[in-house]
């Protein structure tokens, strides 16, 4: 059973979000404040993390990024914050979706299911790709560029498994975000800009000078060698 820690300082939201993740047999684990967050993360290692923004003791964009620091836990940001730049800050801390107030909890609980099946890796594959110094093992779930490990999110590692797969195509970012999220965001496709800037980082000699992940001018990116 898959355990999802849901962290908001609303009782009443707490109690549907968990009413809905039970009801679809996840386990769950709740917090009110940030810093019960991280210690209830640190001790009971969730599989997912739900994490809403506006927190007492500890924000949640501070919470994501201590997450970061010591784990690649998924986590799903719910907010009642609509801002582009906000959602592009919780992605560029490493979030792997997000959620905006009001929500549909069967929406939520939908979102929940993909970002774990993206963070298990299923169905698992057995090939490797090794790709202009870089190798991705699809069933291992890692990334080593140069022969050294790299720690990506699920989002990240299926976002570079798509491109490494079919090296040399253009994707246009509908393509990208359904191949990596199941489905695309209406109007929001830019969101994988942020996936992929978070991703040139950690696997490009210079991110800004990026040679294997080359944006394509007015369409998305690719994958070269």
């Amino acid at each position: 059973m898959s355990r999802v820690l849901v962290v908001d300082d609303d009782p009443g939201i707490v109690k549907l979000v968990r009413a809905y993740l039970e009801q679809s047999g996840f386990g769950v684990l709740v917090a009110y404040d940030g810093k019960k967050a991280m210690q209830i993360a640190r001790h009971e290692r969730p599989d997912l993390v739900i994490l809403d923004l506006m927190l007492p003791e500890m924000d949640g964009w501070d919470v994501c990024r201590a997450l970061r620091k010591e784990s690649d836990v998924p986590v799903i940001m719910l907010t009642a914050r609509v801002e582009e730049t906000d959602k592009l800050v919780g992605l560029e801390l490493g979030a792997d979706d997000y959620v905006t107030k009001p929500f549909s909890p069967r929406e939520l609980v939908a979102r929940v299911r993909s970002v774990l099946r993206r963070a298990e890796g299923m169905p698992p594959k057995p090939e490797r790709i090794s790709r202009g110094g870089i190798t991705i093992d699809l069933s291992r779930h890692s990334v080593e560029v140069g022969g050294e490990p790299r720690e990506l999110t699920p989002t990240e590692f299926d976002l570079l498994a798509t491109l490494m797969e079919d090296a040399g195509r253009a994707f246009t970012r509908s393509q990208l975000l359904e191949s990596v999220q199941g489905y695309a965001y209406d109007g929001y496709e830019r969101t994988i800009d942020v996936h992929v800037k978070n991703l040139r980082q950690k696997i490009e000699a210079d991110p800004r000078n990026p040679q294997h992940i080359k944006t394509v001018y007015g369409l998305g990116y690719k994958f070269e060698d």
